[in-house]
């Protein structure tokens, strides 16, 4: 049977990509729209790379627990009672039953099929019915395990028990958060939006990457931020965007009392992409989520001084979910329409080298970590 994707697809997913954003072309149509190149990045992307769960604030406390779907895989995040944070694939070591859900606390994890019963180690502590099976010792038996991380206030896990530390693989992206975001570990869940998107998630990723596009479909916007003091700078698994709040009243939302006073946002590899707007602070995770090659779920998590967003902070939300994400989620549903037809197959990068924000070259630097995975994966 011929392998999918074969090497002589990869080849041809490759054509019009130069390591040269001023030369290159960008990801070939099928990359967006083939089921083959979709499948493939689930066990070469995803399984191998840092996915958000969480604000710290839900595992602060020994004895905590979120259970999460993470790249397609049942997943339990808890703190022990020595608090030590933990991740298991939330799935029993008899029947394979789903152990937890939701998030709360708990002192044990108990299994609601046969009650199999784990400590917050992961270690088998009691099983039903089997002192009379042979060669069965409760003591072989643990959940198996995930690596889980820590970083700048939230909670990462990662499929891959190889994977390199997240602070270490990310480089300067924890300092730079933490200069921008100083109060990130203060602040609280507040709203989440969610949003289905009839479009590949690498067209999410390409939206956010670049505002060429903000003058002409983000009028608003341009007027929260100056747009001429826009600069983005591309670093191994994450790009920064970074912009001043504009000068003079804006059409977005209030920011009269604002105490934040930049435009300070990252990506980072693959699917996460971290906000902190013009306000009170503040910090915004919105999370990418590919549920086919043609569908993408994402959430916006608000994280604020406090659980109840203030006046300015409702307004602020509104315009995001009301304007700026139907603004963008129309392009993208008609970037995949256009993508799946014959008229298409790449465009070409818009490059400034002077990283303004009206430059495509975070797109084209995620790009390339996109078919490094899938040469990875084909050829490795």
């Amino acid at each position: 049977m011929t392998p999918c994707p074969s090497p002589e697809q990869l080849s041809t997913i490759r054509q019009g990509y130069d390591p040269d954003p001023s030369k290159s072309y960008s990801l070939r149509a099928e990359a967006y729209t083939d089921e083959c190149w979709f499948n493939l990045e689930s066990s070469a992307i995803f399984k191998h790379s840092w996915q958000w769960v969480c604000h710290a604030e839900k595992l602060r406390d020994a004895e905590s627990y979120v259970a999460a779907d993470i790249a397609g895989q049942p997943i339990l995040i808890l703190r022990d009672k020595k608090a030590v944070l933990r991740a298991f694939y939330n799935v029993c070591q008899h029947r394979a039953h789903q152990l937890l859900s939701g998030e709360g606390r708990t002192t044990k994890i108990m299994c609601p099929y046969h009650a199999w019963t784990y400590d917050l180690s992961g270690q088998l502590q009691h099983a039903p019915e089997t002192g009379n099976l042979k060669n069965f010792d409760i003591a072989d038996i643990c959940l198996e395990p995930v690596q889980v991380e820590e970083f700048c206030g939230f909670v990462y896990v990662n499929l891959d028990p190889r994977a390199t530390p997240l602070a270490e693989t990310s480089g300067n992206l924890g300092d730079e958060i933490r200069h921008w975001a100083p109060d990130i570990q203060d602040l609280t869940f507040a709203r989440r939006l969610t949003y289905e998107i009839n479009s590949n998630w690498k067209n999410v990723v390409d939206n956010f990457l670049e505002c060429y596009h903000c003058p002409v479909a983000h009028k608003d916007f341009c007027t929260l931020v100056d747009m001429d003091t826009y600069r983005v700078t591309t670093h191994g698994i994450y790009s920064s965007h970074m912009a001043e709040a504009g000068k003079s009243a804006n059409t977005a939302y209030s920011v009269e009392q604002a105490t934040v006073k930049d435009h300070a946002v990252w990506w980072l590899w693959p699917n996460t992409c971290l906000m902190r707007y013009p306000g009170r602070g503040n910090f915004i995770v919105m999370n990418i989520i590919p549920a086919g090659p043609d569908k993408t779920l994402e959430t916006y998590d608000f994280f604020l001084e406090t659980p109840e967003p203030n006046a300015a902070e409702i307004e602020s939300i509104k315009y995001i979910d009301e304007v700026l994400q139907v603004e963008d989620i129309a392009l993208l549903e008609s970037i995949q329409r256009g993508m799946s037809t014959p008229a298409f197959t790449q465009g070409r990068i818009v490059y400034d080298p002077m990283g303004s924000g009206k430059s495509e070259h975070a797109v084209h630097h995620f790009h390339g970590l996109v078919l490094d995975a899938y040469t990875r994966a084909v050829s490795p």
